[in-house]
């Protein structure tokens, strides 16, 4: 089937609220996702790609031209057109339909490229090519998929662990397109789009977290773990440039999981898909580092990300979370010793956030940082172009 700008229309129907089940009698689809961006030191988003790290994705899931997107290279001279400032990752549909259900998918992404995706998809753009495409004009879309709520035979599994199962730990059915079944369908990928939200470090004990978008954002959350003491401030109803105290290391972890999935209910997920995307995300968003969360503007979801889905659901909800990352004072210091001091499993704990983080400090790195960086360089070449995953 043949996705026209008409189709996107469909996607605009207002969110439904529940905890489960579809008492509509019709089909409903939820989504949620993220788009994880890096503070630059002055509020802006830095280009930016991990240095080094393996996928844990399955092995069973698809990749644009075999590669390994999360890794790609993104060098001083790097073209314009292949930058990446945002990582969309995990996006999920789910579905809901009393009955046995057709329907066609695609989705659209004018300043991004689809990474990854299960099940097949019947069309990918760009196709297969030589050289790197450039990061732009991306689309994926499946044709015929089958929505069956009376379907029980197994999923497909592997044997290391991964962050991609626990998106399936909700009431949603299972969806497949030829031999292939899941519990959602599944897509990410990179993109270059200006996000809503701008966070830029004022002082030692404050944050200047700023709404730079149309809407508002219903809510947004400085949060910050150091040492495993956490502490968070919420934000609601953000408007304008907002300075911030950093909020006192005496959080409860738990206390904001709730208070985030309660979030993520009231935007129209069910409770079970809050939860299955905390449950995804929960080593990685409250990881050691500073942040903030904030619950994107769906008028913004459907401009960068448009949908379509024929024939047209009931009811739907897109609900997306930005993840800005910032070089808080604490690991700024941290940061700047370990560069000296060549102490690299320190360098280690910043993971994927260490290359962009090394072009806000200006530090003359010891020589066996300078080893230690070239070795990562080269993991996160050849993992690019020969990915790893989990069987």
């Amino acid at each position: 089937m043949q996705f026209t700008k008409c189709a996107v229309a469909v996607l605009l129907a207002a969110p439904i609220f529940g905890s489960g089940g579809n008492p509509e009698g019709a089909l409903t689809v939820h989504e949620w996702g993220t788009f994880t961006t890096i503070a630059d030191g002055n509020g802006g988003a830095e280009a930016w790609s991990p240095l080094g790290g393996t996928s844990d994705l399955p092995c069973f899931v698809a990749r644009l031209n075999g590669l390994q997107y999360k890794t790609m290279p993104q060098a001083p001279n790097t073209p314009a057109t292949q930058t990446v400032t945002v990582r969309m990752e995990t996006p999920v549909l789910y579905f809901y339909s009393p009955r046995k259900t057709t329907v066609s998918v695609g989705v659209d992404f004018p300043k991004g490229l689809i990474t990854e995706w299960y099940p097949g998809a019947s069309k990918v753009s760009p196709g297969p090519q030589l050289n790197l495409p450039p990061v732009r004009a991306g689309h994926i879309e499946w044709n015929a998929l089958e929505i069956l709520p009376d379907l029980k035979s197994s999923l497909p599994r592997t044997g290391g662990a991964s962050h991609y199962f626990a998106a399936r730990g909700t009431d949603s059915n299972r969806v497949r397109i030829g031999q292939q079944q899941e519990q959602f369908l599944f897509y990410r990928g990179v993109a270059n789009f200006g996000v809503p939200l701008s966070a830029r470090v004022t002082g030692k004990s404050s944050v200047e977290v700023s709404n730079t978008g149309d809407d508002p954002l219903a809510l947004a959350v400085l949060f910050e773990n150091r040492g495993g003491q956490i502490g968070y401030r919420m934000l609601r109803a953000l408007h304008g440039s907002n300075d911030v105290a950093a909020p006192a290391l005496t959080g409860s972890l738990d206390r904001l999981k709730q208070e985030l999935s309660d979030a993520l209910v009231s935007q129209g997920l069910y409770r079970k898909e809050a939860d299955a995307m905390i449950e995804t995300w929960r080593d990685s968003w409250f990881e050691e580092g500073m942040r903030v969360f904030y619950l994107v503007p769906q008028t913004l979801v459907n401009r960068e990300l448009p949908l379509a889905i024929q024939p047209a659901p009931a009811k739907i909800a897109r609900v997306f979370v930005g993840r800005e990352e910032i070089l808080s004072p604490y690991m700024r210091d941290r940061l700047m010793t370990a560069l000296s001091t060549g102490n690299t499993p320190t360098l280690d704990r910043f993971g994927r956030f260490l290359a962009p983080f090394m072009q806000q400090v200006k530090v003359a790195a010891s020589p066996s940082v300078a080893g230690y960086l070239a070795a990562k360089t080269e993991q996160a070449r050849n993992e690019f172009y020969n990915p790893a995953c989990v069987k």
